[in-house]
């Protein structure tokens, strides 16, 4: 086997950790009971084989400054108390 053939058989990186976070999903949405953590499970598992339905900081420019602004309040909040 030549270093070509092998390179056509490598899996990119980011695929093995998509496999992998999956297969461990799976793994623990069959050994769950909880309701709650199967919509959960689903849920993950959706958002791993969909990457666009995912947020992107482009969608929210201002998120850093907006929660700055909030944690601000918070601790404020607290001292006065």
């Amino acid at each position: 086997m030549t270093a070509a053939d092998m390179e056509r058989l490598d899996v990119p990186l980011a695929d093995v950790e998509v496999q992998t976070a999956c297969e461990t999903t799976r793994r623990a949405l069959a050994r769950t009971n909880s309701p709650s953590d199967r919509i959960a499970y689903a849920n993950d598992l959706f958002l791993l084989t969909h990457p666009e339905a995912c947020a992107t900081d482009a969608d929210y420019p201002d998120w850093p400054a907006q929660v700055a602004v909030l944690i601000a309040r918070s601790e404020n909040t607290r001292r006065n108390r």
